[in-house]
């Protein structure tokens, strides 16, 4: 990957309808816009896979990159939380808990969440201000 990354970026499930509605709210709430996404499907998680071991293969987990931090699972939902404006902030005070106490529910509704959101088979298609936020 030589291309430099943006200075927020969020790999999420592309293919589960959870993880798309999550990206969808993201969009909305992100007030400058700073988030950027990636699919763990494809070509820009693979790379990310390269030069950070600790992304897993898997597609159960949310990695959320923060300039060279990398957090997974609940410590990328709330680290996230943190990024966003006044009043979805105040979710990432759950972070001074230590993540053996919030990864099982994070662990819960990735095991779930084909059942609670389904398969995406259609996206619906970006703006062009959108589209510029996702990598490949």
């Amino acid at each position: 990957m030589t291309d430099p990354l943006p200075a927020r970026l969020v790999l999420y499930d592309g293919e589960c309808g959870v993880c798309s509605e999550a990206v969808q709210f993201l969009l909305r709430v992100d007030p400058d816009p700073r988030l950027h996404f990636a699919p763990l499907q494809g070509d820009t998680a693979s790379a990310l896979r390269v030069r950070y071991p600790q992304i897993p293969p898997g597609l159960e987990t949310m990695v959320y990159l923060q300039g060279q931090q990398v957090f997974l699972r609940s410590r990328a939902a709330l680290a996230l939380a943190a990024a966003l404006p006044w009043p979805y902030r105040l979710a990432s005070w759950l972070r001074v808990l230590p993540a053996v106490l919030t990864d099982p529910f994070y662990r819960l509704v990735a095991a779930l969440r084909f059942r609670l959101g389904g398969r995406v088979t259609s996206c619906r298609l970006a703006t062009a201000d959108e589209a510029s936020r996702f990598l490949p």
